[in-house]
């Protein structure tokens, strides 16, 4: 046990590592951001459905993700690229969200078909909206992980350090004038 506690401490100052904390953090802020959305349209204020609030509180949750992941996450800064960052996030985010959608419906049929009330109701969509986040939340890291780091390579260009050079195109050295 002490020895995989040391493991997973030395990855964590990796900088692998430390990505990976970052984004669990990110998801903790986003996922308590849409379970406090969701909470307060569905649960106390019963403005919409359970389909409806689960969408809502998962789109409005989007925005500060996509933020925060960009940024502090993969350290991308300037203008965001729409084919190579909004679009892919936003179809793997409405991916989850689908599913969420998903959960929700299977929620609500079953709060009905059990006649629950309204707090077991809302217990029952937010525990839904985790599981179904839960899930699909490694598959995005890896994937936004790949997405980001192809990007940064891209950006950067070929490294000049690994490049070989030529003879023939060696600068000429100082040397003796004849």
């Amino acid at each position: 046990m002490r020895a995989a506690i040391v493991r997973l401490w030395r990855f964590a100052r990796t900088p692998e590592g430390l990505k990976l904390i970052k984004y669990t953090t990110v998801s903790a802020i986003s996922a308590l951001t849409s379970l406090f959305i969701l909470t307060i349209v569905y649960g106390v204020l019963r403005l919409w459905s359970e389909v409806f609030s689960t969408l809502f509180s998962n789109v409005m949750a989007g925005f500060p993700s996509y933020f925060l992941n960009r940024r502090w996450v993969w350290r991308k800064v300037g203008r965001s690229h729409i084919w190579r960052e909004i679009v892919p996030f936003w179809v793997m985010s409405l991916t989850g969200i689908g599913f969420a959608l998903f959960t929700a419906s299977w929620a609500h049929d079953f709060a009905n078909a059990h006649d629950l009330h309204h707090l077991a109701r809302t217990v029952l969509v937010v525990g839904a909206n985790v599981g179904a986040f839960g899930l699909l939340w490694v598959l995005k890291f890896l994937i936004l992980n790949r997405l980001f780091a192809q990007i940064a390579d891209a950006e950067l260009g070929p490294d000049p350090e690994s490049a070989e050079v030529s003879p023939a195109m060696d600068p000429p050295r100082p040397g003796p004038t004849p």
